[in-house]
């Protein structure tokens, strides 16, 4: 895990959930508008590659496209091991995606990864849940997480 201490060599974030469709392409386009001051490569993607190349879950961009945040140029890629040395953080949405993270991290590299969820400051919860089978609401509760997080996070790197 990064503590704040390290938070200053932080110049690269990555946002991870199983397909890289409904969560982390969120987090990706609301971290990326609210972070714009702090010249971060943002990305994100998935454990699994089933939805490669595909645009975010049109549930997910309508959402998040209502709250005035942009999904342009966001395409679902899955994960891979060049990643651990691409991005100093590696944010999961859940407990499981931490997991598949650990299995292809390469050695020495684990500690860059984390839950999204343990900067945000107004919400009780560890993880970000999976909207894709649910209604609208769940996808509003992501971004309402997602945007927590997010300003949690860019606070303490504005304090670094």
């Amino acid at each position: 895990m990064i503590d704040n201490k390290n938070l200053k060599d932080v110049k690269s974030i990555l946002f991870v959930c199983m397909g890289n469709i409904c969560r982390s392409p969120s987090a990706e386009a609301v971290f990326r508008q609210k972070a714009q001051s702090l010249s971060l490569i943002i990305d994100s993607a998935g454990i699994v590659g089933s939805h490669a190349r595909e645009k975010p879950d049109h549930r997910a961009q309508k959402a998040g496209i209502a709250r005035g945040y942009s999904f342009d140029n966001i395409k679902a890629r899955k994960v891979t091991p060049q990643d651990f040395e691409k991005f100093d953080m590696i944010l999961a949405m859940d407990n499981q995606n931490v997991k598949d993270l650990l299995k292809v991290a390469p050695a020495g590299l684990e500690d860059k990864i984390q839950l999204f969820l343990e900067y945000a400051e107004n919400f009780e919860d560890q993880e970000v849940p999976d909207p894709y089978y649910g209604g609208a609401k769940g996808f509003q509760y992501v971004l309402d997480l997602v945007e927590d997080a997010s300003d949690g996070l860019i606070k303490q790197l504005k304090n670094r």
